[in-house]
């Protein structure tokens, strides 16, 4: 397949990422709705209405437009799109339209992401993504999705953290299906690599002209004594076989969080430190770690489409943005080319299993009213966005 011209947006990219399922409310048709729900269940409480943002995206678009941040990461639902196997609702088509010319209006760069951890309920109740045409059935939702709004969308990441829904659902029996095989999870990896690729060859066949990839998942790895062949098969699996898959996409997505340390049993789970609300180590050096590490693997640009903590104490959130904005820096200085940084994120929102607990919002959402009310680390973001170097 030809190379089409891509264009990126001429301004280094600010922006706050977001996902359908945890701030829109009513997924309703979801196999994430269900799984809420089921007997054995691993989620503390149901999602429901999340920040009501199918109804008040208006609302966050302003925010975004007022913090004075010029990108907005966002996810479309395919459950929405595809409620049934072929069947495709041109009435949820609009809204996303309508969502995308809000930030067009506003002069921000709608960065697009098809697949944020949910799956429609015909696609799980065939097999979700150890169905061997799970590929196929992903380019599909991706052309129509760019036959349809492909000359408004600014960056479209195919499948959101593919190897933490491979993790989380067949490794460690979190997330639906529950599984918990390292076959499985191997096997669904190299499924999930392989509907990047379709739905990324999809997507360059419709119109626009906008940079596509997929936002990975990494960390920071210690091994401890004993625990170096632990850290070489995870990292493997989770990185290296996907950071080898991408030299043909536009750019790579790295999210990061948090540094991960094992020894010759496994995981340390309370490694010396301080902590966060989601019992992350707090470690902000890895924003300049996952950077520098995605560039050695590749030779496209990189955007940072994800990078947050969680916390109740937003002056922790503001002391680990400052390390995360001191890792930005020094491999720009170095001449890395990275395009764009993403906070996740900037509403206070559904978190998985773990529901409403973790706060990774610079916005907080009141549960009874969805009143938005930025936080302090909301300010803090805007002044250093204005004062972050980005000459060239």
């Amino acid at each position: 397949m030809a190379q089409r011209e891509v264009h990126f947006p001429e301004a280094f990219m600010w922006g706050t990422s977001t996902s359908a399922y945890q701030i829109e409310g009513g997924g309703s048709n979801t196999d994430w709705w269900r799984y809420e729900r089921a007997a054995g269940t691993e989620c503390v409480e149901e999602c429901g209405d999340a920040c009501d943002s199918w109804n008040r995206y208006e609302d966050d678009l302003d925010l975004t437009a007022q913090l004075g941040l010029n990108s907005f990461r966002l996810s479309i639902e395919w459950a929405r799109i595809e409620p049934e196997r072929g069947v495709i609702s041109h009435q949820a088509l609009d809204h996303y339209r309508s969502v995308l010319e809000a930030c067009r209006a506003r002069s921000i760069v709608p960065v697009v992401t098809l697949h944020h951890f949910t799956l429609p309920l015909w696609v799980a109740d065939l097999g979700g993504f150890e169905h061997p045409d799970i590929a196929t059935w992903m380019s599909n939702y991706a052309l129509v999705v760019g036959q349809s709004l492909g000359e408004l969308i600014g960056i479209a990441c195919t499948v959101n953290e593919p190897n933490i829904v491979a993790l989380m659902g067949y490794l460690m029996g979190l997330f639906p299906p529950q599984a918990k095989s390292w076959e499985r999870f191997v096997e669904v990896n190299r499924a999930m690599r392989s509907c990047h690729f379709a739905m990324r060859d999809a997507l360059r066949s419709t119109p626009g002209s906008y940079p596509i990839g997929m936002p990975l998942s990494m960390q920071e790895y210690e091994a401890l004594p004993g625990g170096e062949e632990i850290v070489e098969s995870i990292r493997n699996e989770m990185e290296d076989e996907y950071l080898r898959a991408v030299g043909d996409d536009d750019y790579v997505g790295v999210q990061c969080y948090t540094k991960l340390v094992f020894d010759a049993d496994g995981l340390v789970v309370s490694p010396d430190g301080e902590f966060t609300e989601m019992g992350y180590l707090f470690w902000p050096q890895s924003v300049e770690y996952t950077i520098r590490r995605a560039a050695q693997f590749t030779d496209v640009p990189i955007i940072m489409t994800e990078n947050g903590i969680g916390t109740d104490d937003d002056q922790q959130r503001i002391r680990y943005l400052t390390g995360a904005f001191e890792g930005l820096a020094n491999v720009r200085r170095d001449g890395i080319d990275l395009r764009g940084y993403f906070q996740w994120s900037l509403l206070d929102n559904f978190e998985w299993v773990l529901g409403y607990g973790p706060k990774f919002g610079i916005v907080a959402v009141d549960r009874t009213t969805f009143e938005r009310a930025p936080k302090p680390s909301a300010q803090w973001y805007a002044d250093a966005v204005k004062g972050f170097p980005t000459s060239d």
